[in-house]
């Protein structure tokens, strides 16, 4: 019982990715539970029981919800290895801000690239394009967010490129036209296998994308 770990996640969600890479990062084995969020299980809402929303870590029968908090965890639970945030305080701090900023700011600015019509559909994608562009300038020329090495930031934004395929080809833009150096430093998270073994197949996003809008009534 001294390392009983489960995951309660829905394959596509860019915030479950986030768990899964920490997890993979930190070498941590676990029991990964697919939920289905129309018909939620008992499990979930007994452990999410405000919120009843993925993805939820289940550490020794303890949840802890919300991905970046989970990340958090994690980085702070396994710390012998692989540390995600970094050990300055100022730097850690900003690390949590830039998370915090694309918590709330890009999940409804991509959401609007395929979510909607129209002129919600067009300021969507200028919004998503100019914290991407913001995103570009915090990176700068490091290799990762965290420096030379995968971090909070890193994994807090890469799960959102699985779903890039999806936004652009429903969109009707080019990410890499307007963000070249955010697809850069997509290429190099992918060239590492915590990311690559835990993010789906941009194609298998996509159909479950049209799906939603069919559901929608916006295709």
């Amino acid at each position: 019982m001294a390392n009983e770990v489960k995951l309660l996640d829905f394959w596509p969600s860019m915030f479950g990715m986030r768990v899964r890479i920490a997890l993979a990062e930190k070498g941590v084995a676990y029991e990964y539970v697919e939920e289905d969020l129309r018909n939620k299980s008992p499990l979930l809402v007994q452990m999410n029981p405000i919120h009843k929303k993925i993805p939820v870590l289940v550490h020794n029968g303890k949840p802890i919800s919300e991905s970046s908090i989970i990340v958090q965890y994690i980085d702070e639970t396994w710390k012998d290895r692989a540390p995600l945030l970094p050990s300055d305080p100022y730097e850690r701090a900003q690390a949590r801000f830039w998370v915090d900023f694309i918590d709330k700011k890009l999940y409804d600015e991509t959401r609007k690239t395929w979510g909607s019509k129209g002129e919600e559909q067009e300021a969507g994608k200028r919004g998503m394009i100019a914290i991407l562009k913001q995103l570009e300038e915090v990176l700068g020329e490091k290799a990762f967010f965290g420096g030379e090495c995968l971090g909070f930031v890193d994994i807090g934004l890469i799960g959102f490129s699985s779903w890039f395929y999806s936004y652009e080809t429903i969109g009707k833009f080019s990410i890499e036209a307007e963000c070249p150096k955010i697809m850069a430093w997509v290429k190099r998270c992918l060239q590492k296998e915590s990311v690559s073994k835990s993010l789906p197949d941009p194609m298998k996003v996509y159909p479950f994308v049209l799906e939603i809008m069919k559901a929608l009534g916006l295709d």
